[in-house]
């Protein structure tokens, strides 16, 4: 949802970012809420910003008009790190993290760089190193940011933050593969297509893709690559304060769940979409919040 500058209080703003969150439905939500107020704020905000420029690249509108749109984002961030005020209500909450938890700019940037990865006629078969590409600016960058936040910036925190970020990105991709393919998108890397001997040209229809017999072996194929982020993620998390990463903890724990899920009833199948129970992700929560695994 894109917003007209306009002046607000502080908790005016803070009311909105915590409403995008919320209608947002995601997990990440009860995550968050577990922080401190300081650190809970930042994550909110942060991920209103995500949603908000997720939402302009999703949204039924003309490029230009999308491009539009994310340059105003860009010119806002620049605004924050130059001090000055900037337009868009999600950008002030901002401010006051940025300050706070030393918040990389190059980061915020980046993501809007995915963003613009998914915009000109939607992602159509990337290669494996754009695809990577890809889920360090949109995912990767969240982790970058969120383990300011936590308080630990250590090259293994970085490796952390990036290599969950794109365990729980191709988590999404497979899950969401039909969903993505309506929006005119096909995340699936070349290679895996061309490993199921599965064609597709500028001019192939996407349903032809979801239809093929074979998409199994090129959805198996992404799925390694998945189990193997989450296992670099783990190995790093070893080294780390787990309760101090516990929103990023239980996300892990959750993605890694929907994996499985999966896994177990066959790459060939798309829907349902997967989702782990309630019970789960509360047991999740209260292990996490106990042991920091």
């Amino acid at each position: 949802m894109y917003q007209e500058k306009r002046s607000e209080t502080a908790q005016e703003i803070n009311a909105q970012v915590v409403d995008i969150v919320k209608k947002s439905g995601s997990s990440f939500y009860p995550a968050m809420k577990l922080l401190p107020k300081a650190k809970r704020d930042a994550m909110f905000a942060i991920y209103a910003f995500c949603r908000e420029i997720d939402d302009i690249a999703d949204e039924p509108a003309p490029l230009e008009e999308k491009k539009k749109k994310l340059k105003i984002w860009r010119d806002d961030i620049e605004r924050i790190y130059q001090g000055e005020e900037p337009e868009l209500i999600v950008a002030k909450a901002l401010v006051q993290p940025v300050k706070a938890f030393s918040l990389p700019k190059e980061e915020f940037i980046a993501l809007i760089d995915g963003m613009e990865m998914d915009i000109p006629d939607g992602m159509r078969a990337p290669t494996m190193t754009e695809l990577q590409l890809y889920c360090r600016r949109v995912a990767g960058a969240v982790g970058m940011l969120s383990v300011c936040v936590f308080g630990d910036f250590s090259p293994t925190a970085q490796r952390f933050a990036i290599t969950l970020g794109e365990a729980l990105q191709l988590t999404n991709i497979l899950r969401d593969m039909d969903e993505d393919m309506e929006l005119g998108r096909l995340y699936m890397p070349s290679e895996s297509l061309a490993k199921a001997g599965i064609e597709i040209t500028d001019d192939t229809p996407l349903s032809e893709v979801l239809n093929s017999p074979n998409l199994k072996i090129a959805r198996e194929e992404l799925a390694k690559q998945a189990a193997l982020r989450f296992t670099e993620a783990e190995t790093a998390l070893t080294q780390l304060n787990g309760k101090q990463m516990k929103p990023a903890v239980i996300m892990k724990c959750v993605y890694k769940k929907i994996y499985d899920i999966m896994e177990k009833r066959g790459w060939d199948v798309l829907t349902p979409r997967a989702k782990p129970s309630k019970a789960f992700k509360i047991f999740t929560a209260l292990r996490v919040l106990a042991f920091g695994k």
